[in-house]
């Protein structure tokens, strides 16, 4: 294939919206991880890693959001089934546990060691994503399935 061919399909094919949730379904659980190794080990290099990519996943979770909504009004004709709601939801509260997450650490940059209710909060809200990662990936991966049945 030519590069130029190469090109026309991946234009062709590229879907935006699965890209950006893959991307942050990839970040947050190795966000978590890292926050295991940090709690297991101690060493601050992995809690630097841990905000690193929560800030990352920041940036994305609103070019998720927006395609999403707008793969919903295109490909599904804005259907109002329960599916998307949930979808919608589980991304708004991923957004703003991840956001606490974020807030507290540029607040105590320390919260880890300082331990108290902020590293609690703290560890709970990115121990939170995880699930909610996996449930918009379960609920993406059926509407896509489904899609693909009908479309045949």
């Amino acid at each position: 294939m030519s590069v130029s061919g190469f090109c026309k399909e991946f234009r062709k094919t590229f879907v935006l919206h699965a890209v950006a949730a893959h991307f942050n379904n990839g970040l947050l659980p190795s966000a978590l991880l890292f926050l295991m190794l940090t709690l297991l080990t101690g060493d601050a290099y992995f809690e630097h890693t841990v905000m690193h990519l929560a800030l990352i996943a920041i940036c994305m979770l609103p070019v998720s959001f927006i395609s999403g909504i707008r793969d919903w009004r295109t490909k599904y004709n804005a259907a109002r089934a329960p599916i998307f709601y949930r979808k919608i939801w589980l991304a708004g509260i991923l957004f703003l546990l991840v956001a606490a997450a974020v807030g507290l650490r540029l607040a105590n940059p320390l919260l880890l060691v300082t331990g108290g209710v902020c590293r609690l909060l703290y560890i709970g809200c990115l121990s939170a994503a995880l699930p909610l990662v996996v449930l918009l990936g379960h609920y993406g991966g059926k509407l896509a399935y489904q899609w693909n049945n009908i479309q045949r």
